[in-house]
Order: structure tokens, then sequence, then C-alpha cells
């Protein structure tokens, strides 16, 4: 694996977490990459979206609007057909919002201007297209958000003292719960629970993947 972009469906390297200090005898490259492919799955599981882009056909369902909310967000659409027949749609007259991700991003859109809907029916339009939530970085089809990288890495780095003491594995996930810890020079008090976030168990990280959290209520497959 490369330094730069991690590849599709990964959102980290093993010469990321290598950054981080994490040496060979802690974790063989082949046991990092494993660690890397299981959080990035678990980081798709978790928001609803996938962070690369991704070739895919989908099935839309029209409901006689002008506007689909199509599951992933579009980053480059092909081919749009209603019932196997082109839409016939002049790309001025077709906003879409999606990917890569600018300011003001709510959900993915799809809007006919000018008048025109989408006609009503199940799974009667196909938008063929590169699919993903990206962030710019000056391509076409953008790249997984630094953000999710970073989550990505810090999932790895939780997982990482299983492979030496389960004790320290308890100490790490249990650590952010404390709410005062004192010394013999000093003591310090943290967050109640109740501020705590819901998806991990660790703050640090589900602060992370709420904010790329997909909308409930987007069209589906």
């Amino acid at each position: 694996m490369g330094i730069g972009a991690p590849a599709g469906g990964l959102y980290a390297t093993v010469q990321d977490l290598r950054g981080e200090g994490v040496s060979t005898t802690e974790a063989t490259d082949q046991r990092l990459l494993a660690l890397i492919e299981e959080a990035s799955r678990e980081i798709d599981h978790l928001t609803g979206w996938f962070f690369y882009p991704r070739q895919l056909s989908l099935k839309l369902s029209g409901r006689g609007t002008p506007s689909l909310e199509p599951p992933y967000p579009p980053i480059m659409l092909s081919d749009l057909d209603v019932d196997g027949r082109d839409l016939s749609i002049a790309a001025d007259d077709l906003m879409v919002v999606g990917a890569p991700i600018a300011p003001g991003f709510d959900a993915p859109r799809l809007t006919i201007l000018g008048g025109g809907v989408f006609p009503e029916g199940s799974d009667n339009i196909t938008a063929d297209g590169w699919w993903g939530y990206t962030e710019e970085d000056g391509s076409p089809l953008g790249r997984t958000p630094l953000e999710i990288r970073r989550a990505c890495m810090l999932l790895v780095l939780r997982t990482l003292p299983m492979l030496a003491d389960a004790d320290a594995v308890a100490d790490a996930r249990s650590q952010w719960r404390i709410i005062q810890e004192k010394t013999r020079d000093q003591s310090y008090k943290l967050d109640r629970l109740r501020d705590a976030a819901p998806l991990t168990g660790d703050p640090e990280i589900d602060r992370i993947l709420l904010r790329y959290r997909r909308p409930s209520g987007l069209g589906a497959i």
C-alpha cells in the first residue's frame, strides 16, 4: 500500500499507522492491513456512506417531483434512464448536489430544472456513474475525507492493545468513562457519561462519525 491515498474501500494505509508510531513488533503489515479493512467496514456500517469513489448503477424510484434523493452522493453521472430510455436532460437542466462535497451540503440530490419531473414509478430510474462521499483535492473524483482517515486510524489504534495485553485493552476502552481521577499532586475531572457519543464508545471517534452519518429517509437502491 502506498503512502498517499488509501486503496478504494480502505480509509488508511499501513504507512499511516507506522507514522503514528506502531512498530513491526506491535503488529505486522499483514495484521495492520486486516485491522484497517475491519475499521473501514465498521465506518461504512456506522455512517451509512462509503467514502471513496465507486462506480455503480443505482435503481431509484420517481415520485412525480423535480427531485430525487439517491442513497449516496453522486460524483459523476454517465447515464440517467427512465424505464430503459434515456431521460434526455441537458446538463444545464440538471442540478446535481453531490461530491466532492461542497460547503453547505446536507444530502445528495438530483433536481430537474425548468419544470420537468422524474416520472412516478418503482425502481423506474437507473442512474449510472461514480458515487461516494469524497472531499475536494483538485481531482474530479475527490478523496476520502481526512477526518474519516483519522477515525480509521483511531479505530485501529484502539484495537492494537489486544495483541499484547487484555488488561490494556480494558483500560484503553474505559479510560474515557472516568469522571474524576486524583494523583498525589493533582486531580482532574472529565465530562459526564451523558455527553458520550453512542456509536463506538470512544468520544473522539464518535464525534467524527456523527458528523458524517447519512441522513435518514434518503432513497433506497
